[in-house]
């Protein structure tokens, strides 16, 4: 069965980085591989939105809010999802959650203070 984790969230003033991972264990590497991949947050009282998407077959797709800014990315070979992010602003606060092989991670905390 697929279990995704992630990590790397953490609190960062406004204009900084930090680069959240997600693995994704008990995923065949041809699986995961061929899979879309996704990264979305979700902050209290609000629905969980998308964040930045790689699409199957090759492709991403960013938010506008985030465009620019996120670079989303992929290591097949250890199976791991990473979203870079940078300049980042207070209204990035949320749980970032990643989403593959129709599964969800259990979310990491991203904080940006002013």
């Amino acid at each position: 069965q697929v279990h995704l984790a992630e990590s790397g969230g953490g609190l960062v003033q406004a204009g900084g980085s930090l680069r959240i991972s997600c693995v994704a264990s008990g995923a065949s590497g041809s699986d995961f591989s061929r899979a879309a991949v996704a990264w979305y947050r979700q902050v209290p009282g609000k629905e969980r939105v998308l964040v930045a998407r790689f699409r199957a077959f090759g492709g991403t797709n960013y938010a506008d809010a985030v465009q620019g800014r996120f670079t989303i990315s992929r290591d097949n070979a250890k199976k791991v999802i990473y979203l870079q992010m940078n300049s980042l602003k207070p209204e990035d606060t949320a749980v970032y959650y990643c989403y593959c092989l129709a599964r969800w991670g259990q979310g990491t905390q991203v904080t940006v203070s002013s």
